[in-house]
């Protein structure tokens, strides 16, 4: 079978993970070895074995890309991940933490004193900076800011002053912009003159000599005309633009929308400020997507593999008890009707298939309205739509499924009534899952919160309590 790029690189990854956790496991059987000589010179020949390991791993580490030391620290166990770490100089060091995930950023930041901390952020850009203090205590943010020079201190304080998921707060203030006041020799020369050029652009950004922005120069535009025409005669006007108060969502969409590789971002009077690039917005929807996953089950992004147990075990106690509170509310809704249950002993086999249904379809009707919410696709005109849809297609499941459920019933039971009572159970209960799916997302949205954290628990509250509870008062009424 053919192997895409992609996959050959994953599984490079893990052969260069695999590598490296060879050369740490042979270390340490050579250092057990060494413990147990009895030679005289034991720890001369223990300090030259050390060093010759350690040769051989600096001299791997030296041969990977920092996004490949991430990713092999990540995997890597925290005593062996330490000890890699330590392999690393503060320029190494710098360029790893960039790749690195929130989780294992903060146990190495936790392992490195205030000095080797001022050191690494001494190595970072500016909005990358702003990123890596937020991990920091302030007595170290404080050291760090005295550490860099004036121009990027502005620019990290800046970066920080943006809420945290705006444009603001991941632009790059590091761009080629041009005046649109010079003609394209002019432009060529100041650009050749300084050592200018954009390194992951298409363009240039064209300012007012009062440093309003005026629209883009494209990079074949730029090489293409003669050198007396005006950089104004061949800029793109009115091109697309962000604003620093912009959400990120919203231009992680323009991005996919307009297929975009880099945006200039203006303030609130039109002045150029910075850029946001497609790489940052990759990463962006990356650890967005990550977050995602892992919300949806009760983790948080802080999870990591290989932290203590204690700590591990803490971070699952709110989802669990959550969950627990949920399944107490529905224990005592089945505990309300005990004597019909009693008497009809089916009811009992049957309340599993009433709640596997209904949960399967609440769960299909939340990844459909998390995913709109993501996508700006659902709006206050277009949700009534939406929302008649999805009872829609639930009661024509309902129909369908409830016959089959009732059929089952009937066959099994040999009670029609049952059947009967199973059938309208069915339909009530993907009605209710298909309400509560659409509802509880975009309420959770519209008061500022994660549709994804929280729509799981109350989805299985409802749907669990709701679904018992017209299965058996239906039970109740007509099969006693």
């Amino acid at each position: 079978m053919a192997v895409d790029d992609t996959q050959r690189h994953q599984l490079d990854l893990q052969t260069t993970l695999d590598e490296v956790i060879g050369l740490l496991n042979k270390k340490e059987v050579i250092n057990n070895l060494v413990q147990r000589s009895e030679s005289h010179r034991h720890d001369l020949v223990q300090s030259l074995v050390e060093k010759q390991q350690l040769t051989a791993l600096n001299r791997k580490l030296k041969q990977l890309h920092p996004a490949d030391i991430a990713f092999v620290l990540e995997g890597l166990p925290i005593d062996q991940r330490f000890l890699i770490w330590d392999q690393l100089d503060s320029a190494e060091r710098a360029a790893v933490f960039l790749e690195l995930n929130d989780s294992v950023i903060k146990s190495l930041l936790g392992k490195m004193s205030q000095e080797e901390i001022v050191n690494v952020a001494s190595y970072i850009e500016s909005n990358q900076l702003a990123e890596l203090i937020t991990y920091l205590p302030e007595d170290i943010v404080l050291d760090v800011l005295n550490a860099i020079d004036k121009k990027s201190r502005s620019e990290v304080q800046s970066s920080l002053s943006f809420p945290k998921d705006s444009v603001g707060s991941l632009m790059d203030f590091d761009m080629v912009s041009v005046r649109a006041s010079y003609d394209i020799g002019n432009t060529l020369e100041t650009l050749r003159k300084n050592k200018m050029f954009p390194e992951k652009s298409d363009q240039l950004f064209v300012v007012s000599d009062s440093g309003l922005f005026e629209g883009v120069l494209s990079i074949k535009d730029l090489i293409l005309n003669d050198a007396d025409i005006s950089v104004a005669d061949v800029m793109i006007k009115g091109a697309f633009v962000l604003h620093t108060d912009d959400s990120l969502k919203d231009a992680a969409s323009a991005f996919e929308r307009y297929d975009l590789i880099t945006v200039p971002v203006i303030n609130l009077h039109g002045q150029l400020v910075g850029s946001l690039n497609v790489d940052r917005i990759v990463e962006y929807l990356e650890e967005h997507s990550q977050k995602e996953l892992l919300s949806h089950v009760g983790l948080s992004e802080e999870e990591d593999l290989y932290a203590p147990v204690w700590k591990s075990a803490q971070n699952r106690w709110i989802w669990l008890g959550l969950n627990l509170c949920t399944a107490f509310i529905a224990s005592r809704v089945i505990g309300m009707f005990e004597e019909t249950i009693a008497q009809l002993v089916a009811l009992a086999a049957l309340l599993p298939i009433i709640a596997s249904i209904g949960g399967n379809t609440g769960n299909q009707t939340v990844a459909l309205m998390v995913r709109g919410l993501a996508m700006n696709q659902i709006t206050k005109t277009n949700f009534k739509r939406f929302f008649m849809k999805e009872m829609s297609i639930s009661l024509i499941n309902g129909l369908v499924w409830g016959f089959v459920v009732s059929l089952f019933a009937l066959i099994i039971y040999g009670n029609f009534d049952l059947a009967l009572v199973m059938m309208g159970s069915m339909i009530l209960t993907l009605l209710i899952a298909a309400f509560s799916g659409v509802v509880i997302p975009v309420t959770l949205d519209r008061f500022g919160r994660d549709p994804v954290m929280g729509s799981s628990v109350l989805l299985t509250a409802v749907i669990d309590c709701m679904g018992f509870f017209v299965f058996l008062g239906m039970a109740a009424m007509y099969l006693t």
